[in-house]
């Protein structure tokens, strides 16, 4: 079952994250606090999957009003290759459209292989026009990779 994801999910969602090799975690942007800040501001739009009682996929999503932008996409490694990930992609982009946003964008570490070909996959298009820059405004939202 693929539903609106509220504050409630978040140990199901973290558990999830902890399970995915490479994945980076903020200490202040993820935790629960970051991610109940980030609902509030998209009610919405992120969306988390559950199977056999368990959060098994999960996307945070959220839009400025013009683009829409996909957080943390991922899939337990044991359910994957079951059409959870894109049915969760459409969720959140039918959520998008719903509040007007015409445009979507993502970003995937390029070693991140499996991201990156699933992407490629359901018909999303690699931007190679253009280069993405950060700015760290708070220095102790450290981010931390699972190594799994």
């Amino acid at each position: 079952m693929i539903r609106t994801m509220t504050i409630e999910d978040y140990d199901g969602v973290f558990a999830l994250w902890m399970t995915i090799k490479g994945f980076g975690i903020r200490s202040i942007d993820d935790s629960r606090e970051g991610v109940e800040r980030f609902l509030k501001r998209n009610p919405t739009t992120s969306v988390v999957a559950v199977e056999d009682g368990k959060v098994v996929g999960s996307i945070l999503c959220g839009h400025d009003g013009r683009r829409g932008c996909l957080y943390h996409v991922c899939v337990h490694e044991a359910y994957r290759r079951r059409g959870i990930g894109k049915a969760m992609v459409v969720q959140a982009m039918e959520a998008l459209k719903e509040e007007q946003v015409s445009k979507v964008s993502l970003i995937a570490f390029t070693k991140n292989d499996i991201g990156n070909a699933f992407w490629n996959t359901i018909g999303w298009t690699e931007r190679l026009d253009l280069n993405y820059y950060d700015f760290v405004l708070n220095t102790e939202n450290i981010t931390a990779f699972n190594q799994q």
